[in-house]
């Protein structure tokens, strides 16, 4: 799961309940940092906010349809925050003040986004394109991942159009030659900021001068990051004789950004662009992400301060109330596994969190035996969201892929490197799909003046007189986005004709997708090794145990999603 940041546009939700966006501006005083706030169950608006302002703070923007404001106050407000009877507790937004990423959390956070193009270094050469079956897309032969769904199939009768999927993540290239037809620009939001450094001058997304509208604020069809575009690609490309086509190519795609350009995600965009899911029809979400700061937000382990408690706290419950006000609007809510190649299910050490450094000399601390019962990952862990684990060509449980019995509810191509014959890495045994043109260039990805691509893991179609481009990732990020869009199909097969298209309820869409879905055994031995040769010569092992036998289990949950069998019953 890529480790992506979010900003300081917040969405206030009036009395009318009419989305107004609140710009919360840029960097405060070192003195005055920037909090989210829950409410406590049973507190009226009123009895909140008075006990904000009696804590020190001043609130900025309320999101009044789940209880939160984003706030600004001293450093003492936490503390006064947490003792108050009408507040769940504070959680620092992470953006205003002294903040800076601490270089080993810096290096953690590289690790699990690391998975998602490990396979890039060192040589190597693209792979070849077959040429397309009949009417096929000119890429579609590089499309492994979608023979493995069914997905051809599927959309020989159904292909989504009328479902709206939000694409909660870092953006999309409304402009991409294999995106723009399905693109709603019209219900695109970017509820972030960009953050050119921080209180101490460290660099984060860079100089706003330097963006192509000299703007913080970048418009709500841009992707600076490329983790947002493959995503929405992959759910939603369309049959236009260009590259790829995409799981339900009749969607619309509908940005809601929440992810920044310098890699992380905090609470309050996430709480924002949910909430603006449920209020604007919006069938499916999809999030490929965990809420920075904390990879598990615990209410009650040994090693966290009262303070930091009292954040977790307050990011699961925040998070829960948007996840259910979506839920509750017809939002399907599906979610990443994550890339950290662990169980779930048992108990784990996290040395990795926080992630981001709230105040000069906050660090990542070690915090042993985690309850799984206590401690979540949030999103993927909030009630009514479907887990994705991650498979490779052969169907494997991707090497990287986060597993559990009862913890993954299905499991979708991912991609993986390194489930080949000899078990070297091969780029086309991860994901193909669109790669933003400017990013391309930016990354040395692709000559600005002929347009030829100069890298193995990048693919140009220029069939048709347009050059669009092409990127392999791999990760629990590139299959939750393949279950979004079988999601989109089921609504779109079964939902009934709205205003704003086709409506299905998530329990509906829910059942159907993992009933659908192919039944995948554990592997015999359930203790599975994954071996890989590394282009350094070295050989990496790893071994992870499925539980529970026959689907479902915690390698592939109920199974392997099947679009063609969810839109066929």
């Amino acid at each position: 799961m890529r480790r992506l940041l979010t900003g300081a546009t917040a969405v206030a939700l009036g009395v009318t309940g009419t989305l107004v966006m609140a710009n919360s501006g840029s960097a405060t005083s070192d003195q005055e940092v920037r909090y989210v706030v829950a409410y406590a169950e049973g507190s009226s608006a009123a009895t909140a906010r008075a006990a904000v302002k009696a804590a020190g703070g001043e609130i900025v923007s309320e999101n009044s349809a789940i209880g939160v404001a984003t706030v600004t106050a001293g450093e003492d407000f936490a503390e006064a925050a947490n003792a108050s009877s009408a507040l769940v507790g504070a959680a620092q937004d992470r953006i205003v003040g002294a903040t800076t990423p601490d270089a080993a959390s810096k290096a953690r956070k590289q690790e699990v986004s690391k998975v998602e193009t490990e396979f890039r270094g060192g040589k190597g050469t693209a792979p070849k394109t077959p040429k397309p079956k009949g009417s096929s897309e000119p890429l579609s032969g590089l499309q492994w991942d979608m023979e493995q769904i069914h997905a051809g199939e599927a959309n020989e009768t159904e292909r989504g159009e009328g479902v709206r999927v939000g694409i909660m993540d870092t953006g999309v290239d409304g402009s991409h030659p294999d995106i723009a037809p399905n693109f709603d620009a019209r219900l695109s939001r970017n509820f972030t900021t960009d953050i050119p450094v921080d209180a101490n001058g460290a660099p984060v997304d860079g100089p706003c001068e330097d963006e192509p509208d000299a703007s913080c604020e970048d418009a709500a069809d841009v992707d600076e990051n490329g983790h947002g575009t493959h995503v929405a690609s992959t759910i939603a490309s369309p049959v236009n004789g260009v590259g790829i086509t995409g799981v339900a190519p009749e969607a619309d795609i509908v940005n809601l950004r929440v992810g920044q350009d310098s890699g992380y995600f905090f609470l309050q965009p996430s709480v924002d662009a949910l909430t603006y899911a449920g209020r604007n029809g919006i069938d499916v979400v999809n999030m490929s992400y965990y809420v920075d700061p904390w990879l598990f937000n615990c209410t009650s382990h040994p090693a966290d301060s009262p303070e930091d408690q009292a954040e977790q706290i307050t990011i699961i419950t925040a998070m829960q109330r948007a996840l259910d006000y979506a839920r509750s609007r017809g939002v399907t809510l599906v979610a990443a596994a994550g890339n950290q190649a662990i169980d779930y299910t048992k108990p784990q050490t996290d040395a990795s969190s926080p992630d981001y450094a709230s105040e000069p000399g906050e660090a990542a601390y070690v915090r042993d035996l985690l309850d799984p019962e206590s401690c979540v990952s949030m999103p993927t862990e909030g009630d009514g969201v479907i887990a994705v684990s991650s498979t490779g060509p052969s169907e494997r449980k991707s090497y990287y892929s986060s597993y559990g019995d009862g913890f993954v509810d299905v499991a979708a191509p991912g991609g993986d490197a390194y489930d080949t014959a000899d078990r070297k890495r091969d780029f086309a045994a991860t994901i193909l799909a669109a790669y933003p043109y400017d990013l391309a260039v930016a990354e040395g990805a692709i000559d600005p003046a002929t347009g030829e691509v100069l890298v193995p893991w990048a693919v140009a179609d220029c069939s048709s007189g347009e050059c669009s481009y092409y990127q392999y990732l791999q990760g629990t990020s590139m299959a939750s986005p393949h279950a979004a869009g079988v999601a989109a199909l089921i609504v779109g097969e079964y939902g009934s004709s709205d205003r704003s298209g086709k409506k299905l309820s998530p329990n509906k869409v829910e059942k159907i997708l993992l009933s659908s879905a192919t039944d995948k055994a554990c592997p015999v031995p359930a203790d599975f090794t994954y071996v890989r040769h590394l282009p350094n010569g070295n050989t990496a092992t790893s071994t992870h145990t499925c539980e529970g036998g026959e689907a479902p289990n915690g390698f592939y949950g109920s199974g392997i999603v099947n679009a063609e069998a969810a839109v066929s019953r």
